[in-house]
């Protein structure tokens, strides 16, 4: 495994109250709408007051994309993780796992569906959404930049994007794939059979 700087112990706090405010705030939100929910009622079931709140997140808004920003530091230090000589594409199938229980757990996925439409719902939201999930991909393209000895930030080079957007398509197609099956097979032997099917060359052509 590659080796990777732990988390300081306040951030390691401090993320974990946003994910455990997220969590109840999200059931707040299915239970009784986004906009039917305050942010004192979110502080109050997390045990917690108002002010307390804004110290994680500086409005309910920022609650609800703050996920995204979760989600992308999750995967790129998923990605620190793999050995550094391991093939850049098996790396991302590994990253993927972290979004497994997302799609096959019934709970959380019921809870991500209803999230998504909330999202997509109301357009400050939805805005903020894509310039998240960018983030997430960007900090992809910059590791896989280093592991091909590129820089992350060469427009002029259109390797590391191609192939973490590739991966990324890979992981859409296979979700699509996986609602529409039975489901006898899991979300991860859907995600093996799309990302097997595209041949990447991780070294540039002589």
């Amino acid at each position: 495994m590659s080796e990777s700087t732990p988390l300081p112990i306040r951030e390691r706090t401090r993320r974990l109250a946003q994910t455990e405010l997220t969590s109840v705030a999200q059931d707040l939100f299915v239970a009784q709408g986004y906009d039917g929910t305050t942010v004192d009622q979110i502080a109050a079931a997390a045990g917690m007051s108002k002010r307390t709140f804004f110290r994680y997140f500086p409005s309910k808004d920022d609650l609800v994309i703050g996920k995204y920003d979760l989600f992308a530091d999750r995967m790129a230090e998923a990605l620190d993780e793999r050995p550094a000589d391991e093939p850049i594409w098996e790396s991302l199938r590994r990253v993927f796992d972290t979004t497994l229980d997302y799609v096959q757990d019934d709970y959380q996925r019921a809870r991500n569906e209803a999230m998504d439409e909330i999202v997509r719902s109301t357009p400050q939201l939805y805005a903020r959404y894509l310039e998240k999930m960018q983030r997430v991909q960007q900090l992809l393209i910059g590791r896989v930049a280093g592991r091909l000895g590129a820089r992350g930030d060469d427009p002029s080079d259109p390797r590391p994007a191609a192939i973490v957007g590739a991966a990324f398509a890979c992981m859409q197609a296979a979700r699509q794939a996986w609602f529409a099956s039975d489901r006898s097979d899991t979300f991860g032997d859907y995600l093996d059979v799309a990302m097997k099917t595209i041949q990447l060359s991780e070294r540039p052509t002589a």
